[in-house]
């Protein structure tokens, strides 16, 4: 059995890098991922960055443009970093321009995220959590009266709703412990993120589906997804230094294309997506980190799409 017979696989827009980016490749990712059968097609949300990033809203939207069918997201959107009442009405747009095809993915983000943009840390998880509450509440309810700890909402009213009902998919990420509870609890989904290691995201499945139970949820039904950084060659050295170099650039982590990433020829990489399937993903988010358009359509291969 192929991959694409067992789970859905979602494909990386090109939106980070240490070089440049043209919009070249952006388009013909998103038509090629689409033409080829990607379910959704994803970016990250990294606005003070020391390579190069795209806005995800913006880019997302821009995808949404020059494609009809696949689905389209942001993982992860760092949430206390933001009003809930922008998110909320941003995600909406993006679902009414695209005809309902929006996924929100939201975390806590790291320490360094809450200094630059100056947002305290203290009760963060808090903020969070009144943050996720206030975007359903939005996207569900004519009016919103909301007295939270950190929020406050009177009478708030967002004429523009969502396309999808009861409203977005939201997917969690984290890969602690508690932020795993937390998306059974919240989440429609959950997201492994790619500097996370495979080591870890096996590690956070029993407990994701564990907590899944514990709440009359089906362990089945939830989306769990791991994001793959990627490269796939004939040869594999040329894969695995493509890989050690995104690593290195953008993660500043020199060990992450063994621990975190996948690499090697389209067999090596098969058997290593299909390792995080028996691991319990029923989603999987490959990121190519070089050779975009050329990524497409070699992972394609590999999964059984082409």
């Amino acid at each position: 059995m192929t991959l694409k017979n067992s789970i859905a696989i979602g494909m990386s827009l090109p939106h980070r890098s240490p070089d440049p980016i043209g919009m070249t490749a952006v388009r013909r990712v998103a038509e090629r991922a689409e033409a080829l059968g990607f379910s959704d097609l994803w970016v990250t949300e990294n606005t003070l960055d020391h390579v190069f990033s795209f806005d995800p809203a913006v880019i997302l939207t821009y995808a949404a443009a020059v494609t009809t069918r696949i689905r389209v997201g942001v993982s992860v959107s760092v949430l206390p970093l933001h009003n809930p009442s922008h998110v909320a009405h941003q995600i909406a747009t993006l679902d009414y321009v695209s005809n309902g095809r929006a996924i929100l993915g939201v975390g806590l983000g790291r320490k360094q995220h809450y200094v630059e943009f100056q947002v305290p840390m203290e009760h963060r998880v808090r903020r969070f959590r009144e943050g996720i509450e206030i975007i359903k509440a939005l996207w569900t309810q004519p009016k919103v009266d909301y007295c939270g700890g950190i929020y406050r909402l009177e009478a708030a009213e967002m004429v523009l709703k969502p396309v999808q009902r009861p409203h977005p998919p939201i997917w969690l990420g984290g890969d602690h412990p508690d932020a795993v509870r937390r998306a059974a609890a919240l989440g429609d989904g959950w997201m492994g993120s790619g500097g996370s290691s495979i080591g870890g995201f096996k590690a956070c499945v029993p407990i994701l589906r564990a907590e899944l139970e514990k709440l009359g949820r089906d362990p089945d039904a939830f989306p769990v997804s791991k994001r793959v950084f990627i490269s796939v060659h004939e040869r594999p050295e040329i894969a695995r230094a493509e890989l050690d170099d995104w690593f290195v650039t953008v993660y500043r982590n020199p060990d992450g294309a063994d621990a975190c990433g996948i690499h090697g020829t389209p067999e090596q990489v098969r058997e290593r997506l299909e390792a995080l399937v028996s691991a319990g993903a029923n989603h999987l988010l490959v990121n190519p980190v070089a050779r975009y358009v050329e990524q497409v359509e070699a992972l394609a291969q590999v999964v059984g799409l082409a």
